[in-house]
């Protein structure tokens, strides 16, 4: 399982290409929309806890304290 602000950005992406499949019978369509809603759900979670540890980090720096020991950093993509 990855777990990087990219691939969250990636799932969105795959959601909206699934919403937008104009193949998609209505009952399939209700059912990506309910799938789509607990995503942007849970994206909006990640996103907030990646917001407030870029807070805590300028706190630290605004205090002379080097913040990147403290964070995660994302290894690059291959």
């Amino acid at each position: 399982m990855k777990n990087r602000l990219s691939d969250l950005n990636d799932h969105l992406f795959a959601q909206i290409e699934r919403l937008s499949d104009e193949d998609l019978s209505p009952e399939k369509l209700e059912q990506e929309g309910k799938r789509a809603a607990a995503i942007v759900s849970l994206a909006d979670q990640v996103i907030r806890n990646a917001s407030l540890k870029i807070q805590a980090a300028k706190i630290l720096s605004d205090h002379g304290i080097d913040p990147s020991k403290h964070l995660i950093i994302e290894d690059k993509k291959p």
